[in-house]
């Protein structure tokens, strides 16, 4: 006889989804999250990190060093994959819809492209609770808007406590906003993703 767990996993959506925001400081934290994450992490990453708008991005290849998973730049209306960290090119921004990875170059929102709320919402609406949304260190208020929408459609919502991070800004607009489902340290931050992708999901939104 199958296990509950199992059951259950039958029936529900898993969270395969994880999007993640970060601006000031940034890039050390992404680069500590990625470096304990395992090789068979199950669902895919995408990652909008502020950058200036002309200046190369070596950010994938920073994490590729770092990470026992593959990042990279993705091409426009390429298939999506689990355990591929994709990362917004400067000046673009990264959204998902139908099982590929769009990189548009619309206009800014939020004051931003890459805007991390263009991608949490376009998450959030194109797959509700299979979506993990992070909010990481910054200034300003990008991710709060996107946050809310991936919370209001049964994603699970985690922000960087503010007091860990190199800006706190960007967590604490989240959480005036957004009653997040965790608030955690950094180094717990990789442990909490694994556990949460080998949940299974809600298969409404609440």
């Amino acid at each position: 006889m199958p296990s509950a767990k199992k059951a259950d996993s039958a029936t529900s959506p898993v969270r395969d989804i994880v999007v993640i925001g970060a601006s000031t400081g940034g890039i050390q934290a992404l680069l500590e999250l990625v470096r304990t994450l395992p090789h068979d992490f199950p669902a895919s990453i995408f990652v909008v990190q502020h950058v200036a708008p002309y200046a190369p991005s070596l950010l994938p290849e920073l994490l590729s060093r770092e990470s026992a998973l593959p990042a990279k730049h993705p091409r426009d209306g390429e298939q999506m994959r689990p355990g591929v960290i994709y990362v917004a090119p400067p000046d673009q921004h990264l959204l998902i819809e139908q099982d590929k990875v769009l990189v548009k170059s619309g206009p800014k929102e939020n004051r931003f492209r890459p805007s991390i709320d263009a991608l949490f919402r376009s998450a959030a609406y194109g797959y509700g609770p299979r979506v993990i949304g992070v909010v990481l260190t910054g200034y300003l208020d990008d991710g709060t808007s996107g946050l809310w929408s991936i919370q209001r459609l049964g994603g699970v919502t985690v922000v960087q406590a503010p007091e860990d991070a190199a800006a706190p800004f960007m967590p604490l607009n989240a959480l005036e906003f957004v009653t997040a489902d965790h608030v955690v340290p950094l180094a717990e931050l990789s442990a909490l993703l694994v556990r949460l992708t080998a949940e299974p999901a809600s298969a409404t939104p609440a």
